[in-house]
């Protein structure tokens, strides 16, 4: 079921609309919202998950290894076709396949990306693409990951607010070694001008209490994970 952005309204620094990829996860949600002003991104195999979500990518781009063996001819004929839809890429390489899309989406001037299918399967690509967020980060932009159980955001030297109806869990980690001046008010378990680090979970399964809630880091990097509850999905 669709669910309503758990985050407050923020400025938006353009009128483009989102950079939206699809990766080749685990997919927990059976729509996709996509307006005309959105730019979508089939992540190798993510081009699987397009047809159930019914959702026609604006550009597939990865090196096939997660594709099936028909969407791997369905790949060579749009290549004959529509050669600007495809972008292979050799399997041999730096950037992970959900790297490659994220800087073609910022090579377009997308700023605000939203990420389908990123997590799950391999917890090795999971904590890839949750570099990935932070890479967004460092080049000015802002990234998601979202299912139909929670999402995953990066927070960077700033705050954010989330929205009084929102129901569930949030999980704050640390991605340096400290990060400091962290605050989180309107939850169950509040923290002021604390410091969190990388090997000690105290951020762990903190509650909304269903008023508008904040979280704010004066210094450092957190991974900030949100489940809905159960009775939500």
């Amino acid at each position: 079921m669709a669910r309503t952005e758990p985050l407050q309204e923020r400025k938006k620094v353009n009128t483009m609309g989102k950079c939206i990829l699809i990766g080749a996860g685990d997919l927990t949600m059976g729509e996709l919202s996509v307006t005309e002003e959105d730019y979508v991104i089939a992540v190798d195999g993510g081009l699987g998950y397009c047809g159930l979500l019914h959702v026609e990518p604006d550009l597939i781009i990865g090196d096939c290894d997660s594709m099936t063996e028909q969407e791997k001819l369905a790949v060579e004929q749009l290549q004959q076709t529509v050669p600007e839809k495809i972008c292979r890429l050799p399997e041999c390489k730096d950037d992970t396949d959900m790297l490659a899309a994220i800087k073609r989406g910022l090579e377009l001037g997308y700023t605000d990306f939203r990420i389908y299918a990123a997590t799950g399967g391999r917890f090795d690509h999971t904590l890839a693409n949750i570099q990935c967020l932070l890479y967004l980060k460092n080049h000015g932009a802002v990234g998601y990951l979202v299912d139909g159980t929670g999402m995953v955001l990066v927070l960077q030297n700033e705050a954010v607010h989330f929205r009084k109806e929102l129901e569930g869990t949030m999980s704050l980690f640390a991605l340096t070694k400290e990060v400091k001046g962290v605050n989180i008010r309107g939850m169950k378990y509040p923290l002021e001008n604390a410091v969190i680090t990388n090997d000690f979970p105290i951020g762990i399964s903190n509650e909304f209490l269903g008023e508008e809630a904040e979280v704010s880091v004066e210094d450092g990097e957190l991974v900030c994970m949100i489940r809905y509850y159960e009775d939500e999905v």
